[in-house]
């Protein structure tokens, strides 16, 4: 099931994407998938005369998971950490499809990277791997954009990461896949940058969740991104970056300098 978040002009409402008739379309439903009963409300939209919203804006926290890929800790010159590197984004820097991705003005070397996103649906704490599955949603797309020379400026990634529109998700929350090997890839006005599988995570969905949640209880609704696969690049002022993965979609979104 894909749970999407989208307006038509009025107040943002979900809704469930599926196709009929050969095109895709909304169906919007009351609530809050992650807090409240789901219930059809008649309105039947074409996907394409909606504008689709972050699926989720996370009341808590997002959390980030550094250096999960060999390959992409080869290529900024690091070993594997010994323990998954954790850190976390504002909700601030969460924006939506086709929302600008507004790069801060103390950095000239912003940086994209695909990730699979996790959303949790209860309150998770001190959970094995095998617990994991029941307390996600679902999966979106995501991109960890970064200040590179921010990052190498100084130890603590505030700058680097936490900026304002950072962190765009979408285009909805599949509820109905196995993260365990899917192809995740990025492009930059339609030109590729990365090409890789999350089969090449060094530690899985399961394991990331479960080692965080003792670290700090997730909340309904928040993001726990995975890592990113070889083949960051900068992106320029004016660039489209797109993130895909298998099963779920493309994110889309503007670079932009104001």
């Amino acid at each position: 099931m894909r749970i999407a978040r989208f307006t038509t002009g009025d107040d943002p409402m979900y809704g469930i994407v599926q196709p009929k008739d050969g095109q895709d379309m909304v169906y919007g439903i009351t609530g809050d998938p992650l807090y409240t009963e789901i219930r059809p409300t008649g309105t039947i939209v074409p996907l394409q005369d909606v504008r689709l919203l972050a699926p989720v804006i996370p009341r808590s926290k997002v959390v980030c998971v550094g250096k999960n890929y060999a390959a992409h800790a080869a290529e900024m010159g690091d070993e594997l950490p010994e323990q998954a590197l954790f850190f976390l984004k504002p909700n601030t820097a969460v924006v939506g499809p086709g929302d600008p991705v507004v790069m801060p003005a103390y950095s000239e070397e912003v940086s994209l990277e695909a990730e699979l996103a996790v959303v949790i649906k209860q309150m998770t704490k001190d959970v094995t791997p095998e617990q994991v599955a029941d307390h996600v949603l679902g999966y979106t797309c995501a991109n960890d954009l970064t200040a590179r020379d921010a990052q190498r400026a100084e130890n603590q990634w505030f700058r680097a990461k936490a900026f304002d529109t950072s962190c765009p998700i979408g285009p909805w929350i599949e509820t109905d896949l196995d993260p365990a090997s899917l192809a995740i890839s990025s492009t930059v006005d339609g030109e590729r940058a990365q090409q890789g599988s999350t089969a090449d995570m060094v530690r899985s969905v399961a394991e990331l969740i479960a080692e965080i949640s003792s670290v700090v209880t997730l909340l309904p609704g928040d993001l726990v991104l995975t890592g990113t696969p070889a083949g960051v690049r900068t992106v320029p002022a004016g660039s489209t970056v797109d993130i895909t993965i298998e099963g779920i979609g493309t994110l889309s979104n503007p670079i932009v300098r104001r």
